[in-house]
């Protein structure tokens, strides 16, 4: 079976800050996402070196981690499909260019952007979610990751 998957846009990030650029056809799509705090971005990583990457059970990648971690239970943007998921605060909507303005994303310059799902805590909060020991002492939310001293944390 073959997938084919279309970008909808690219990030753009400079001193004014990380915005969502979306391709002119689908710049409609932003028709009532005001009144969402945040927006959920499905993104493709074809900027890193080694991407598509064909390890499916990586070497330790956290040091406080085990010895070796399946790459679905990491974040790691070396995936067999390179397919990341971020989400961003909105901080401003220009539906006739069709940018989404955004505090902040994981993304480089020019990422492709495969889709946007606005954030609802129906669906993507989890109220008694859980997880493993090694990683009980990161952030519990994205408001705090950014203080977060990751560089602690990975060995790659």
């Amino acid at each position: 079976m073959e997938i084919t998957i279309k970008k909808i846009g690219m990030t753009s990030m400079d001193d004014h800050g990380h915005r969502i650029c979306l391709d002119q056809q689908y710049a409609a799509g932003l028709e009532a996402l005001e009144g969402f705090s945040h927006v959920v971005v499905l993104w493709y990583a074809d900027q890193l070196e080694g991407m598509g990457s064909s390890a499916i059970v990586l070497d330790k990648p956290y040091k406080n981690g085990p010895d070796h971690l399946g790459v679905f239970a990491t974040r790691s943007p070396f995936r067999p499909n390179n397919i990341c998921c971020s989400s961003a605060r909105i901080l401003q909507i220009d539906h006739a260019k069709g940018i989404v303005k955004v505090d902040w994303l994981d993304t480089l310059e020019g990422t492709p952007v495969l889709d946007l799902k606005p954030y609802h805590p129906s669906e993507d909060r989890i109220r008694d979610a859980t997880v493993p020991l090694w990683c009980s002492h990161w952030p519990t939310c994205r408001e705090e990751s950014g203080s977060f001293n990751w560089e602690a944390e990975f060995l790659f």
